[in-house]
């Protein structure tokens, strides 16, 4: 029946998520679901589902529906107050701890935190690290401590709120690495995005008012301020992006190496750039 009626309605991968909805409305695991699908299903479940295939079929993601997502093998709470963590970002984590992996105790700051999922990710990964997390929105900073602390490392993790790097900045912090997936939706672009994004995740997270790689350009003209010798900026791009931010980083004295790692598409979707070494290279 879920998964039908998704289909009808056009909604991606609609097998999935019919069955995600329908684990959330009985609260089982995958492994219980199959063992009793042949139980019979008592009336306040399938009225609970039915209202979750209705908000999705209305446009809201299956995470907020559930209230978490799944990131780097950790299981996030999130909600509209927060972007939903994606795949594509589990790359930048992977790409921090490659980077960091010969510092021994390194300092890294994820910026616009959210949900807080690449500095939780980060801090359960090294649990040398100090992890520093920065946000505008008080909303996400609450989300973001809520998981830091369901996975063990809310100690370890200082939430600073503020735009950007200015709260690293202000609080005259070094790091070893700058760690960003900043909005890159440029405003003109907004009506062309799916509803799920459009409606239901926060506007800040998702949309770059004066372009596409406006935020980029902060973070490069800024991050050299915070980093130590031979840190790195390291910052996710949308797909086709990444050869527009390089120019940027060009642009800019200070980045003498850089570095891209692909997504599982293909797409180069991380960009990595050091200051103060002219080691490594693209």
């Amino acid at each position: 029946m879920g998964r039908e009626h998704l289909a009808a309605q056009g909604i991606d991968e609609a097998a999935i998520t019919a069955e995600v909805l329908l684990r959330h409305a009985l609260a089982l695991s995958r492994t219980a679901l199959y063992v009793s699908w042949e139980r019979p299903v008592d009336d306040g479940a399938l009225e609970r589902y039915q209202a979750y295939l209705d908000e999705r079929t209305r446009g809201r993601p299956a995470a907020y529906i559930i209230g978490h997502r799944e990131f780097m093998g950790l299981d996030f709470l999130v909600d509209e107050r927060v972007l939903i963590p994606r795949p594509e970002t589990e790359v930048l984590v992977e790409m921090v701890l490659d980077l960091v992996a010969g510092t021994a105790s390194p300092q890294i700051v994820d910026i616009g935190t959210g949900s807080g999922a690449i500095a939780t990710s980060l801090a359960v990964a090294r649990s040398d690290a100090a992890i520093f997390a920065t946000d505008i929105s008080a909303g996400a900073l609450d989300v973001a401590r809520a998981n830091a602390a369901r996975h063990g490392v809310g100690e370890r993790v200082r939430f600073l709120s503020g735009d950007l790097l200015e709260p690293i900045a202000a609080g005259g912090i070094r790091v070893d690495v700058v760690a960003c997936n900043p909005p890159y939706v440029a405003g003109e672009d907004v009506a062309a995005l799916p509803r799920e994004i459009r409606d239901y995740e926060p506007t800040a997270a998702v949309i770059a008012p004066a372009g596409s790689e406006s935020f980029h350009l902060r973070l490069i003209e800024a991050a050299p301020d915070v980093l130590r010798p031979g840190g790195w900026l390291v910052m996710e791009v949308s797909a086709g992006q990444a050869p527009r931010v390089v120019e940027l980083l060009k642009r800019v004295a200070g980045y003498p190496a850089m570095q891209t790692r692909k997504d599982g598409l293909g797409w180069e979707r991380v960009i990595a750039a050091r200051v103060g070494s002219a080691a490594g290279g693209m």
